[in-house]
């Protein structure tokens, strides 16, 4: 394939994404628009992080399946202390490490790997987890499962996005819901772990 066509195919294939607040408020960054990425709306984004606004400054934060980014940047920009971005898929996980080298996010770590095999290996305790992952796999159920093993703090909040059809049921007992929404075919839900 000439350079040429090459080059072509990769700007076909770019969107962006936009920061709505904080340090990075209208920053747009470009992301990959790969098969199953489904970046979180604007109009979402924005409900979601008012939820989030008493919790986000020095949080210590998991997107498990990040995708374009679009949570972990705006955690980022708002106040976040670390973020740490999960990506199965390798062009998007460059790119999110492209997106955080044009923000100068020391603090921001990308990591290249299928987010269930990272939450069992994972060493670490995160303040607050956003779980979206691609649809009808039954990823969230799986990940929240792994959570409640380890890598949540006590009182750690968990954003958690699926379809609206789903059983909601199939998510840890000991996660309080606290707000909830729904937008066309999709759930949004923000939980707190209440284990002890």
């Amino acid at each position: 394939m000439s350079k040429l066509k090459k080059q072509s195919d990769k700007n076909a294939k770019k969107g962006h994404i936009r920061i709505i607040a904080g340090q990075h408020r209208g920053r747009k960054l470009p992301v990959l628009m790969a098969d199953g990425l489904r970046p979180t709306t604007d109009r979402v984004k924005e409900t979601v992080f008012n939820w989030l606004m008493p919790y986000i400054q020095d949080a210590d934060c998991l997107d498990c399946f990040a995708g374009s980014g679009g949570l972990g940047f705006e955690a980022m920009s708002r106040g976040a202390k670390s973020v740490t971005l999960v990506e199965l898929n390798k062009a998007a996980a460059q790119q999110l490490s492209d997106n955080k080298a044009l923000l100068k996010a020391n603090n921001i770590h990308v990591i290249q790997q299928n987010a269930l095999n990272f939450l069992q290996a994972n060493q670490q305790e995160f303040s607050l987890v956003f779980i979206d992952p691609p649809f009808r796999k039954g990823l969230a159920q799986q990940a929240a499962e792994l959570l409640c093993q380890k890598g949540l703090d006590e009182d750690a909040l968990i954003y958690v996005e699926m379809e609206s059809d789903t059983n909601l049921q199939v998510l840890p007992s000991h996660w309080q819901l606290l707000k909830e929404k729904v937008a066309g075919q999709v759930i949004y839900r923000l939980y707190q772990n209440t284990a002890v």
